[in-house]
């Protein structure tokens, strides 16, 4: 059997709980076609880069699959056929990527809280500093 990564993106207007439903029904019929799933990745509501059957947001999910061939046409079949998934992709890999997928650590990373200074700002400079008012610095 062969390695796949999945992603779907379901409308914005379905539930958490829906998507949740949508992933269990997706992995059934991946398991009832021969396939096991290695891992599933709720990702959230997040900005789309352009508007997908008007809409402008949508929930992503990620699937790490191990499977045949055929419960991958299955799956995506019924995909197209539901209303509520805007797209979906699956992506061959050499191997399965363990622990939490790039959207997860960066999510944590996000999630840190303050930043702390980052210093001065333009609008607090001294006079005369490069920057500051289009005040040059002469080399």
């Amino acid at each position: 059997m062969a390695l796949y990564e999945h992603v779907f993106l379901a409308r914005q207007d379905v539930t958490a709980q829906q998507v949740e439903t949508m992933t269990e029904t997706y992995k059934s019929v991946v398991e009832s076609n021969g396939g096991a799933v290695a891992k599933v990745e709720y990702w959230g509501v997040k900005s789309l880069a352009y508007r997908i059957k008007k809409n402008r947001k949508a929930h992503y999910a990620l699937f790490n699959l191990d499977a045949p061939a055929a419960a991958i046409a299955e799956m995506e079949r019924q995909m197209a056929i539901n209303e509520d998934i805007l797209r979906f992709m699956t992506v061959k890999v050499e191997e399965l990527e363990e622990g939490p997928s790039a959207m997860l650590q960066r999510r944590d990373r996000d999630d840190r809280g303050d930043r702390g200074d980052r210093g001065p700002r333009r609008r607090d400079r001294e006079d005369g500093e490069p920057g500051f008012d289009g005040a040059e610095e002469e080399v």
